[in-house]
């Protein structure tokens, strides 16, 4: 999976956004769940670490069987410390790209069986950029 780097705004501002109380339904609407708990700042929730955070845009479907799909933003934070089976961002052999991490077997796994493992060898030229927290997918059709 190929990914493109994105900045995260320095000049962020605190937007509330409503959290309804009740879930949502999938079926048909209840008229009687339509109260707000609360309002809720995203940059609260999903960037814990702003000046350690950036976006990256997935390309490819190698991450598709975790859920990240082509044309997904990833939150990436450099600030985690990558574990094993950690979503990490990393930079192998001038390559950058989205992968599981396999620190025991030495390697870059796909969420997809159609992709094979990269083999961390002891000469490649390996750099963790950071580690996933997040996707975030357009559902609305954008016209433009």
């Amino acid at each position: 999976m190929k990914i493109t780097l994105l900045e995260v705004s320095k000049n962020s501002q605190a937007v509330d956004i409503p959290l309804y109380s009740s879930s949502v339904q999938a079926g048909f609407p209840s008229p009687a769940d339509d109260y707000i708990e609360a309002k809720i700042d995203l940059n609260q929730h999903i960037i814990k670490r702003p000046a350690a955070t950036f976006f990256a845009r997935a390309n490819g479907s190698s991450m598709m069987q975790i859920g990240i799909l082509d044309g997904d933003l990833m939150v990436v934070d450099r600030s985690v410390k990558p574990e094993q089976g950690a979503v990490v961002i990393a930079l192998i052999n001038g390559e950058m790209t989205c992968k599981i991490l396999d620190k025991h077997r030495k390697r870059l796994l796909s969420a997809n069986d159609q992709f094979p493992p990269i083999a961390i060898a002891d000469d490649a030229e390996l750099f963790i950029e950071g580690v996933v927290t997040h996707s975030l997918r357009y559902h609305h059709v954008r016209t433009s």
